[in-house]
């Protein structure tokens, strides 16, 4: 008798063996394989709640190891948190890091998407969920049995201190919004702050604020289009931009000296970067997990590395791009340099000089002069390449001049040097610190010019060439020494050690004087301040002798004057000595590669102008004139710099 003639006696007897089968445990594979692409191996290894919503792979573990599912806490979390805590025989560190990731997960559905730049408002509820998770996160990383540095490469560890350090953003955020309302309504700034359940003081007296915050940016929320490279360090922090209210520069073009306030010589950068912390009180884990008192810390980055938490040093989260990009953004230094230039609308009149860090008494100054209807911003990636380099950030701190580009270069020279002496004497009333001493000038076309004026020693020979030109003498030399004496008797910018030239006519350019540069020229206009002080001086440079005056109203030279190749001043200025012991090295910008090097230009400023024959170095690089710009340039002045530091180093 066969199975396929008695179907139901082959049943009888296959369904006794598949019984024995199953109760042996040998018929049903259990665990079954499954390749991961390796795409989806850092996604599944290292993604969690902040990066994807979804709960990591050491939380969903830790779940199962109790019986639950992501699924199951996403529909009751006070539940599942209540269950991660009172299940016994769990390691403190799995406990202690997916409590704070299931915190994370319920602050984020309770926060507000931010709209702009900027962070939004936190409901009552979104706030405690932050904290409660940064509480768990500072649990973990310094009392759940071993230090940060012990868990050095562990994925986990990174992530708990994302949600740290995130947490510490959105708290931070809060302190913020109502600190600020509190100091406008005339209240303390830096008082404690009562949320619902929880105390938050805070100390801030490290950053040195001089007035009250208008903004607080997250580092982490804004990239720039224009900066080649966000420079940052991985640490314990939020990384944070405090905006403050910039200095008031821009005044009416049109406006005399009656109508000129005052503004002020000097100011920080008005935009600084931060980066906070959260302080939980308690010597314990047990107090930590008690405890309703927290400290906001706020830090400035560049000058401190690494902070001490529960007894272990630890080092600073930073971003030392964002504020800078920040600024640059919300400054409209663009088309307020035109307007300076061409004298409409609001421009400013007099040289103002920014610090990009607070002052550092320790580190040398590197001073940058942009060049003609420019600014600042004209140094956007080279300054963001020297403070992002470690090495440079050490040693050096950047300011940067910003001053109208309409004005004369001798008047240039002389109100440019005045508001660097001015602001280094408020620093440093002796001038002993290092920072007054060996400074480093960078220079871009016209403000390499400047550079070179500042540098030099004229002893008579500008004064002479006026003489000269204008046969002075009598009553009509006494005017004119009284108003052009300081600008053409001058020593040279003492404390200076190098000088960098980036594509700077130093024996002005044929452009300058041609059609295009003549129709520029006069549409340039001398604000009403200059024109009022200067102009009996150039109505008696006008008056030949034995007469009083010419009828016709004098012409004040501006900037594109004193650019041409054939301009007095400029011929003067380009043979005069630099200080003894000066340093100075040149970068200069070629347009058109075939054309050999003495005969070629970068489209403003020709060779023959940018040489100079005892320069220790010249880069000729490919480019236009924006050449501080290239890559080629930054990669340059970082290497003079780093010699400089060598050659410093050896000498002290």
């Amino acid at each position: 008798m066969t199975p396929t003639s008695h179907p139901r006696g082959y049943r009888l007897v296959l369904a006794p063996m598949m019984a024995m089968a199953l109760l042996l445990g040998s018929g049903c594979a259990m665990v079954k394989m499954k390749t991961v692409a390796p795409t989806d191996y850092v996604t599944l290894k290292r993604g969690d709640v902040l990066d994807g919503g979804r709960l990591s792979a050491s939380a969903q573990e830790m779940l199962s190891v109790i019986g639950l599912t992501e699924s199951q806490c996403g529909k009751d979390l006070p539940a599942c948190r209540e269950a991660v805590q009172q299940t016994d025989g769990l390691h403190a560190e799995q406990r202690l890091a997916t409590l704070s990731e299931l915190w994370v997960k319920e602050a984020l559905a309770l926060t507000p998407k931010p709209k702009a730049a900027g962070m939004a408002p936190l409901p009552e509820g979104a706030l405690e969920a932050w904290l409660e998770a940064a509480r768990y996160a500072y649990a973990y990383l310094f009392f759940s049995g071993r230090s940060p540095a012990e868990r050095a490469f562990e994925d986990r560890q990174t992530q708990v201190r994302d949600y740290y350090n995130y947490a510490a953003e959105q708290s931070a955020a809060v302190v913020f919004q109502r600190g600020r309302e509190r100091a406008l309504g005339g209240e303390d700034y830096n008082g404690p702050l009562h949320a619902e359940h929880w105390t938050l003081a805070s100390r801030f007296d490290a950053l040195h604020l001089t007035s009250i915050p208008r903004q607080l940016v997250s580092a982490s929320s804004v990239s720039f289009a224009g900066l080649r490279s966000t420079y940052r360090r991985d640490g314990f922090g939020a990384e944070l931009v405090l905006v403050m209210e910039p200095a008031p520069l821009a005044l009416p073009m049109d406006g005399g000296a009656a109508a000129l306030p005052d503004t002020p010589v000097f100011s920080e950068m008005p935009a600084i970067n931060v980066t906070a912390l959260l302080r939980f009180d308690g010597a314990t884990l047990d107090e930590v997990l008690a405890t309703r008192n927290i400290t906001i810390e706020a830090y400035a980055p560049e000058t401190t590395d690494s902070v001490e938490l529960q007894g272990q040093k630890v080092p600073l989260a930073a971003n030392f791009t964002a504020a800078y990009g920040l600024w640059l953004a919300q400054s409209g230094f663009a088309t307020e340099s035109l307007r300076t230039l061409f004298g409409r609308g609001a421009g400013i009149r007099e040289p103002h000089i920014y610090l990009m860090q607070p002052y550092d008494p320790s580190r040398r100054i590197i001073f940058m002069l942009h060049g003609l209807a420019s600014s600042p911003e004209a140094w956007v990636n080279l300054a963001n390449e020297i403070m992002g380099d470690a090495e440079m950030r050490e040693h050096f701190q950047v300011w940067s001049v910003y001053y109208p580009t309409n004005a004369p270069l001798a008047l240039n020279r002389y109100t440019i040097s005045n508001a660097l002496n001015r602001t280094l004497h408020h620093f440093d009333e002796t001038g002993r610190q290092p920072a007054s001493k060996n400074m480093v000038l960078i220079g871009h076309s016209m403000g390499g010019v400047l550079a070179r004026l500042m540098l030099s020693d004229p002893a008579e020979v500008l004064w002479n060439d006026l003489l000269q030109r204008y046969e002075l003498r009598g009553p009509r030399l006494q005017r004119v020494q009284a108003k052009l004496g300081p600008l053409l008797h001058y020593q040279p910018q003492p404390n200076v050690e190098r000088v960098i030239f980036l594509a700077s006519p130093h024996r002005g350019t044929d452009i300058a004087g041609n059609r295009l540069g003549r129709m520029i020229g006069k549409l340039v206009r001398l604000p009403l301040t200059i024109l009022g002080k200067f102009e009996d001086v150039f109505l008696a440079l006008q008056s030949p002798p034995g007469t009083e005056q010419k009828a016709e109203k004098p012409r004040i030279p501006n900037s594109i004057d004193n650019l041409k190749s054939n301009d007095p001043f400029v011929q003067a200025a380009a043979d005069l000595p630099l200080a003894p012991g000066l340093k100075y090295h040149s970068i200069i910008a070629q347009r058109k590669p075939g054309v050999p090097l003495q005969l070629s230009d970068d489209g403003l400023v020709p060779y023959w102008s940018a040489h100079l024959d005892q320069a220790l170095s010249e880069k000729v690089i490919l480019s236009g004139h924006s050449v501080q710009e290239t890559p080629q340039a930054v990669l340059e002045v970082r290497r003079i710099l780093r010699e400089d530091l060598r050659e410093l180093g050896a000498g002290q």
